[in-house]
């Protein structure tokens, strides 16, 4: 038996994203489809004592249509100085910011990137790492791709070996699970219902931030709110 998922690259994508990684036994980064604008592709949300603010990493839009995420290019090198500062101000106080910073500063100021899908591998890999998720991490053009939506999903999870697809639930609205049936693949839909809240700063809990809020406030203790990261 073996578990597959397929999903964009996230930039520092929010706690579910880790945990659909972690219930899995290959993630593919699906990183073949089209870029989208004001996206979670090149962007995500920290907590400030103001309220929540976006981190934005720049990106050269070449058009409006079929510019896939893999061939997307960052604009520049300044944001990444201005994302570290925006972490240091508002997570210093945090009970593991330290040990946090230890391995994701270096992520900031000592590597630069070119390609969008990079930068999101690189920043994927370094939290699982962090979290002790072992799941095989692929991209989507390590295999070869089908048209029509479900059947290429379908077609990819068999050439990965799978034999079950968790899918996010907002497929639901496309996927055809007869498709799934067909390639003798169970379906299932994944659930980000009932997160438990952690010590958060600033104000009301927010759940929909990136995880590093969760890192720099818990630490080690991070899969004790999460649902699906193995021992």
């Amino acid at each position: 038996m073996k578990k597959v998922a397929i999903l964009q690259s996230n930039y520092i994508p929010w706690k579910g994203y880790f945990d659909m990684i972690a219930a899995v036994d290959e993630f593919i980064l699906y990183d073949d489809m089209q870029y989208t604008r004001r996206d979670w592709r090149n962007r995500n949300q920290i907590k400030t004592p103001q309220g929540v603010q976006w981190l934005t990493a720049p990106v050269q839009v070449k058009g409006k249509y079929h510019q896939k995420i893999k061939d997307t290019e960052i604009d520049g090198s300044d944001w990444a100085t201005a994302h570290w500062k925006a972490l240091v101000q508002n997570y210093r106080r945090a009970p593991h910011f330290e040990e946090i910073a230890t391995w994701l500063e270096p992520l900031y100021l000592a590597e630069p990137y070119t390609q969008l899908t990079r930068l999101n591998r690189r920043f994927i890999e370094a939290v699982c790492n962090y979290l002790g998720i072992k799941t095989v991490i692929s991209n989507s053009w390590d295999y070869t791709l089908l048209d029509g939506k479900t059947e290429r999903l379908a077609d990819l999870c068999e050439q990965a070996g799978g034999t079950e697809y968790v899918s996010g639930p907002a497929a639901k609205g496309y996927i055809e699970e007869s498709v799934f049936t067909e390639y003798g693949i169970k379906l299932t839909w994944f659930d980000y219902a009932g997160y438990p809240e952690y010590p958060q700063l600033w104000g009301e809990f927010t759940h929909g931030v990136t995880i590093l809020d969760l890192l720099f406030n818990c630490g080690k203790d991070a899969p004790r709110y999460m649902r699906y990261i193995r021992s």
